[in-house]
């Protein structure tokens, strides 16, 4: 199976990326929703904290995601830095 050029096949750590996103603010929920519930005895505040943190988390973590350069072999961005000034010697 060949690619022909226009095709892009992301790779299988691209498709499942949003997943782990998901799953590290469901972790992130349940644990500020069992805390909650521990603590308070309440099931709707529990359960207004949970959805709270879970969207939160989700959205922070898209912020996040969004600042990362996706080429990580460009480290040596050699643009976008000044040249330095030229020096006098004499």
């Amino acid at each position: 199976m060949s690619q022909s050029p226009g095709e892009f096949k992301p790779s299988r750590r691209d498709v499942l990326r949003p997943v782990e996103y998901l799953g590290g603010a469901a972790i992130a929920a349940i644990f500020t929703g069992a805390i909650t519930l521990m603590v308070t005895r309440d099931l709707t505040i529990s359960l207004i904290a949970t959805g709270g943190v879970f969207i939160v988390v989700l959205v922070v973590l898209a912020l996040l995601a969004m600042a990362v350069k996706p080429d990580a072999s460009g480290s040596d961005d050699s643009d976008d830095v000044p040249p330095p000034p030229p020096s006098s010697h004499g």
